[in-house]
């Protein structure tokens, strides 16, 4: 069928909406399709957020790879051309920051907000974003009313007793039968799979005959995916945070060992805000601050702060400190600014925003797209009591996210659409070296995760930032990784062997005179961008 040219169109005589073929077909089917048709783009509407002269788009891809005739939808793409010549122009380089959720349509404001790191490689290649299926405009997906998804306070997630799991369970299984309701229709699509088979139909779409990736969290699992469907079609690919891509990991133990990295993490930054106690007056040693945080945490479950922050909010907002470096220090002077009487700090730190419902819209399209997404790719055990059992271990040393990790992941015990088989990734013919990043303490994607990817990848080249946890390398000043990162987009080369770097500069807590000034946070200029960290959970 495919010898003299892809099909464009159904045989004749065809039900397009149920003519199937495999889906290996079905995406070269599409990619041809959006070769063909290419993308039309426009300025970006004004309230997607984004700045001329970034122009946004539309490619169509199935719904189902099986059914390439039957219903489409649209991935919304998002580019800014290469700052330099026609002649230094290597292409497209497509982002993805994670989640799974997370958007890449900031992707180009590197550009217009002119980031240092990204000089170089801006001058060889377009900066593309889209948002993946089922994420932002791209035929988002819902579980739950936004309002609702956000309200707080919300039960403290770790267990007192039967009862409260009871509830918990409850809440998941509602929230699995609210997405079936809401966004059944996508639900069985909604694997990393079929978003690598819209990569490479955005890819035909830009007219680009290779892909040049740089994926983030989730988005190496993306990158994964997409190297061992079409290793063929890569041309240069970095991933960075690295999602295990073991079968054996995706998704249920890839949240257990979550778990133990996080308490790592959480771990290093309890013992800086010990060293800095001159600083926040939490406590000069880990354990005084961990019994600051349960104290903390017990005071907020019998009675939330400002009505509104209990145990949940607090976990919600002190895990920042464990996923990035740039959290270090204002997650630590709220929390001191909080213990010298400045209660509001706290509360508009970790509640809810009730007025902002676009932006409650977007977290509650993420979450959604997270659970689809994990739920879909892989069989998840459905014994409660494997569960309990799993959990309530894992609890007794690393009690930091376990049981907050559980709940989020739970309705993957009981959902209510089909669930596949992972991918195996791998390649090792016809994909050209892989450049792989990945911080040796990082806590949402464990280490193992990146020597995993590298095993499974012929060719592949580790960079190792030892002794740092922040997650997402490459969005951090580092030479020994930016200079790596820009040779490798820019000639393709990779050094002969893996290599270790010497960590990036960690976070500096404020003078302890500074400190005592109400909200003394470095100014937003020294942290990093928005569109510069991986998207999280």
């Amino acid at each position: 069928m495919l010898g003299a040219g892809l099909l464009l169109a159904p045989p004749a005589g065809a039900d397009s909406r149920s003519y199937a073929v495999s889906e290996a077909v079905g995406v070269q089917i599409a990619a041809a399709r959006a070769e063909r048709a290419g993308i039309d783009w426009k300025d970006c509407p004004a309230d997607w957020g984004l700045e001329k002269p970034i122009q946004c788009g539309w490619v169509k891809v199935p719904l189902d790879y099986a059914k390439p005739f039957g219903r489409q939808i649209e991935i919304a793409v998002d580019r800014i051309g290469n700052t330099g010549t026609k002649e230094e122009r290597q292409g497209a380089l497509v982002y993805n920051p994670g989640g799974p959720g997370g958007s890449g349509m900031r992707f180009p404001r590197r550009v217009t907000t002119k980031n240092p790191l990204w000089t170089n490689a801006s001058k060889a290649y377009d900066f593309v974003g889209f948002d993946p299926r089922g994420v932002g405009h791209s035929a988002p997906i819902s579980c739950i009313d936004p309002q609702e998804f956000v309200k707080a306070p919300k039960a403290d997630p770790v267990p007192d007793s039967e009862a409260d799991k009871r509830a918990q369970r409850k809440l998941a299984a509602e929230y699995a039968d609210g997405c079936k309701e809401r966004s059944g229709w996508m639900l069985p699509h909604m694997t990393t799979a079929n978003t690598a088979r819209d990569l490479d139909v955005v890819r035909a779409g830009l007219g680009e005959k290779k892909l040049n990736f740089l994926g983030v969290s989730y988005g190496t699992y993306i990158g994964g995916v997409y190297a061992t469907l079409f290793p063929d079609h890569v041309r240069r690919m970095i991933v960075d945070s690295v999602v295990n891509p073991s079968k054996e990991k995706i998704w249920y133990e890839a949240n257990l060992d979550q778990d133990v990295a996080f308490q790592m993490r959480w771990d290093d930054w309890k013992a800086w805000v010990a060293k800095n106690d001159a600083s926040f007056h939490i406590g000069d040693t880990p354990e005084k601050v961990e019994a600051k945080w349960r104290e903390l945490r017990a005071a907020a479950k019998a009675n939330p702060i400002g009505g509104k922050v209990g145990p949940a909010e607090l976990i919600g907002f002190f895990q920042g400190a464990p996923y990035y470096d740039s959290s270090w220090v204002p997650v630590a002077q709220t929390w001191s600014d909080y213990l010298a009487g400045d209660t509001q700090a706290l509360v508009d730190a970790a509640a809810p925003d009730m007025t902002d419902t676009v932006g409650n819209a977007a977290s509650e399209n993420g979450n959604a797209v997270y659970t689809a997404v994990e739920c879909t790719d892989a069989k998840w055990p459905t014994s409660w009591k494997k569960w309990d059992r799993d959990n309530t271990r894992l609890h007794q040393e690393y009690p930091f996210l376990t049981w907050s990790n559980a709940w989020m992941n739970y309705p993957c015990a009981v959902w209510k659409s089909k669930q596949h088989k992972p991918v195996e990734v791998g390649a090792e013919r016809g994909l050209p070296p892989v450049l792989i990043v990945q911080a040796e303490r990082d806590a949402a994607t464990p280490y193992e995760g990146a020597k995993e990817l590298q095993r499974r990848l012929a060719g592949s080249r580790l960079i190792t930032e030892e002794g740092a946890g922040s997650h997402g390398v490459t969005g951090l000043k580092n030479p020994c990784v930016n200079d790596r990162v820009d040779r490798y987009l820019l000639t393709g080369k990779v050094d002969a062997y893996d290599v270790t770097c010497a960590p990036h500069a960690g976070p500096v807590a404020p003078a302890p005179a500074a400190a005592k000034a109400k909200g003394a946070v470095p100014a937003p200029s020294a942290l990093p961008q928005l569109e510069d960290l991986p998207a999280v959970r």
